[in-house]
């Protein structure tokens, strides 16, 4: 099989010849570039700087010779824009405050204040207040709130609409140019548009807006799930529109060729519970998302993916019943997500996408022994009868021993036979 059959079969609840993997084709699926330099190094690949696309976590991209060691089967594209809301083009080296050397958006902009923190800005815009800070002992970006005095009476929910909009020609032409090169991997194709996430508390904040208004403090966001239901009721009634136009917008542009598409990064869960009741959920998320897979279902063959961190089970029927086909990173170590659970009682009804090794414990602190092992139990358990993709749980971080990193892609490889 191509990369491009297993992860299809796999995503229709059948065995493939071997269970498929990525890493990189989303940023929720990402590694870190100082891992990605690492890797390449381990495996006696061509010494260069590696490209930073996604700046907010500074995940590097991994290149198709990278991406043929490591054995992947999916391709992905991204949004043009990063999360500062500038193009990945014009790259240009830059000096990590760990000293690696690496290519970034020549849109890319940075001081550094009196702490010694790094800071950068939206858009580029070095006039605009900044909206990104790194601490020199850091290896990504955290967000600056620039939350504006809130007026009750003065609240407007197109204040928390200003960064979506229709896609435009350049949005269509990247997408277009970057479909049909993911395809020509002959792997599997990943998408993520941009804008059809509701509520996800990265974004809310506005990182790539000079001057954001409305509801962007963390905090805040979250008490007005409470205090302000109908103001985020009307939020995401009017951010669903927009997003179900861009949704047409993108299907006239690329059809079928798309194989998965990201469509929303909000975390529900904590380590040991959600972020918000049932009810919550229903009432404000239920209706935007089983709009949208309704219409993509209907309409196109694309799988939907739907991404949340931590204790997210009693979620998951929710999620199937919206109509999501994947659900990822399927974080094991958090409160109700024991795996041989997950697959019973769930796997014939949807894709599990991630799971593979515990990114907070095994493989940034585990001996590759511990590695092996736990890769080779997760690869049996979740990969029975189709509905699995290897990943690790979220993206690979920063300082993750390569050994380990190397044991992980073994692991899959002895599990598939190949090793």
């Amino acid at each position: 099989m191509t990369g491009c059959d297993r992860v299809r079969v796999a995503l229709s609840h059948r065995e493939p010849d071997r269970v498929p993997v990525d890493f990189g084709a989303t940023t929720v699926t990402g590694i870190h570039c100082l891992c990605v330099e690492r890797l390449r190094a381990h495996y006696g690949l061509e010494s260069r700087p590696v490209k930073v696309h996604a700046p907010y976590n500074m995940l590097g991209l991994v290149e198709e010779d990278l991406a043929k060691v490591m054995g992947l089967d999916v391709a992905g594209v991204l949004p043009r824009n990063t999360i500062y809301g500038y193009p990945n083009e014009n790259w240009k080296e830059f000096r990590t405050p760990w000293g690696q050397i690496v290519l970034i958006s020549g849109h890319f902009q940075w001081t550094t204040d009196t702490n010694g923190d790094l800071l950068t800005y939206p858009r580029g815009d070095v006039h605009a207040p900044p909206s990104g800070r790194m601490p020199p002992s850091s290896y990504f970006f955290d967000t600056i709130i620039r939350q504006e005095e809130i007026d009750e009476e003065a609240l407007d929910p197109a204040d928390n609409l200003e960064e979506f909009g229709p896609l435009t020609d350049i949005d269509l032409a990247h997408f277009k140019a970057g479909v049909a090169a993911a395809a020509a991997t002959g792997r599997a194709v990943t998408l993520a548009i941009g804008g059809t996430g509701f509520g996800d508390i990265a974004l809310v904040p506005g990182p790539g807006l000079p001057y954001p208004r409305g509801i962007r403090d963390i905090t805040e966001w979250y008490v007005s799930l409470v205090t302000r239901q109908d103001y985020v009721r009307a939020v995401f009634e009017r951010q669903c529109e927009t997003a179900m136009g861009r949704l047409r917008q993108l299907h006239a542009a690329v059809g079928d060729a798309v194989h998965i598409i990201y469509l929303c990064g909000t975390d529900f869960g904590t380590q040991a519970s959600r972020f918000c009741s049932l009810e919550t959920f229903d009432t404000l998320w239920s209706p935007h998302y089983r709009r949208m897979n309704d219409w993509i279902h209907s309409h196109t063959t694309w799988k939907t993916m739907k991404h949340t961190c931590g204790a997210g089970e009693s979620l998951l029927s929710r999620l199937i019943d919206v109509g999501f086909d994947i659900f990822n990173p399927v974080q094991c170590s958090a409160a109700g997500m024991e795996p041989r659970a997950l697959k019973h009682k769930y796997g014939d009804r949807i894709v599990f996408y991630g799971g593979g090794v515990n990114t907070q414990q095994t493989l940034p602190f585990g001996t590759p022994q511990e590695v092996r092992a736990e890769v080779l139990e997760r690869c049996d358990i979740f990969s029975r009868g189709g509905g699995y993709i290897f990943n690790a749980v979220h993206c690979v971080q920063a300082n993750t021993p390569v050994e380990n990193v190397a044991a992980m892609l073994d692991a899959v490889k002895e599990f598939n036979g190949l090793g």
